[in-house]
């Protein structure tokens, strides 16, 4: 029995090792036809697309930033919470602020009080005025009327003095008419005195107006001041209350209750959740053919299965090393060629099918297609 079975497998034996022999070439011939169907596809696809993976997407983003110094009072948003735009969400004590602005509004009013003050005063200067060009006219007008007297008593004299000498005129008559001319001359001169007072009057009256003025300006102007000082004032006091700049999330706080701020200090930052898209650094070789409105692939990392289209928006005018901190210097000598890579910003179709899946930085594949 032994000896008829090795004898009825050994055609088995045979036809097993023929195909173990094929084996190898049956792979190989796979493995080329495999590798040629997707070096084919890739040929084709390097024809029609130009693809990167340097590329992320990008969103606006508003920093959230202290105006003022004091003591969180209170933080009224959690991490990664969505905002509306002027939602409050942080308040510094205002206390400081508060007293600032009181006093600001009492030092104003002061001004405003000495303002109606020099008010008061300009009016009374000017009232004084009045009535020193009111001295004046009455003062020429005795001037003038005392002359006449004067002029009249002259001629009595004269007409005296005429009658005396043909002896019609007593010596008393005479000396009365000599005692009224000296009396009129006299007044006269007083009426004379009285109007040059009169016109210093009228310049000390309008020196005193013009003080008056000269002081109101200068309170006017330290009003506009101190109106400043109050806006200021209000400033820092709405400065206490920080509300969202844009609709968006909340980034990760660097806030609590309690802390001390200071101006300028990065408290959390709001990534607008509205408005993504992507930027993709191509080489300068792969630039030829492409232009702006082609159509896009994009790929997120984070979800490969998710087919998103885009177009391509712009072509930045300068390289991504003409940004960085310390650009390169091919005139130092020692240059090295390197391949340049360009910036493209590619716009999302109908980015709100999509806000759900699209984050800030997350990584891509672009594929730009060229051949149109």
């Amino acid at each position: 029995m032994a000896i008829s079975t090795t004898t009825n497998s050994s055609p088995d034996i045979a036809q097993n090792n023929g195909v173990r022999a094929y084996l190898p070439r049956i792979i190989l011939v796979l493995v080329l036809l495999i590798g040629g169907y997707f070096g084919y596809r890739a040929y084709v696809h390097g024809r029609q697309y130009e693809s990167t993976d340097n590329a992320q997407i990008e969103g606006n983003s508003a920093p959230v930033l202290a105006r003022v110094a004091g003591y969180v009072q209170a933080v009224n948003v959690a991490d990664y919470t969505n905002v509306k735009k002027g939602q409050l969400l942080v308040t510094i004590d205002p206390q400081e602020y508060d007293v600032a602005l009181a006093q600001a509004e009492a030092d104003y009013q002061q001004s405003l009080a000495d303002l109606q003050n020099a008010r008061a005063d300009l009016q009374n200067a000017q009232a004084n005025a009045r009535n020193v060009v009111q001295n004046a006219r009455v003062a020429q007008s005795n001037a003038a009327v005392q002359e006449s007297r004067r002029s009249k008593a002259q001629r009595d004299l004269q007409r005296d003095q005429n009658l005396y000498k043909e002896q019609s005129l007593t010596r008393k008559q005479l000396e009365d008419s000599q005692n009224n001319v000296e009396v009129q001359s006299r007044q006269y001169e007083a009426n004379v005195e009285q109007i040059n007072l009169a016109r210093t009057s009228q310049g000390v009256a309008q020196a005193g107006i013009a003080k008056a003025q000269a002081n109101i300006q200068k309170i006017e102007a330290v009003l506009k001041v101190k109106q400043a000082a109050i806006d200021n004032a209000r400033l820092r006091v709405g400065y206490a209350r920080l509300t969202a700049p844009i609709d968006g999330k909340i980034g990760r706080k660097n806030v609590v209750a309690g802390q001390y701020v200071q101006p300028g200090q990065n408290l959390f930052t709001i990534v607008a959740d509205s408005t993504f898209w992507v930027v993709a650094n191509f080489k300068e070789t792969q630039l030829e053919k492409m232009k702006i409105g082609q159509e896009v692939d994009v790929k997120l990392d984070a979800y490969p299965n998710l087919a998103i289209k885009g177009r391509v928006a712009s072509l930045s005018d300068a390289t991504g090393a003409r940004f960085a901190l310390l650009p390169p210097d091919n005139a130092s000598g020692n240059f090295v060629k390197i391949t340049q890579r360009v910036p493209v910003k590619i716009e999302i179709v109908n980015p709100e099918k999509y806000r759900n899946q699209l984050r800030a930085g997350l990584s891509v594949e672009a594929d730009v297609r060229v051949d149109d």
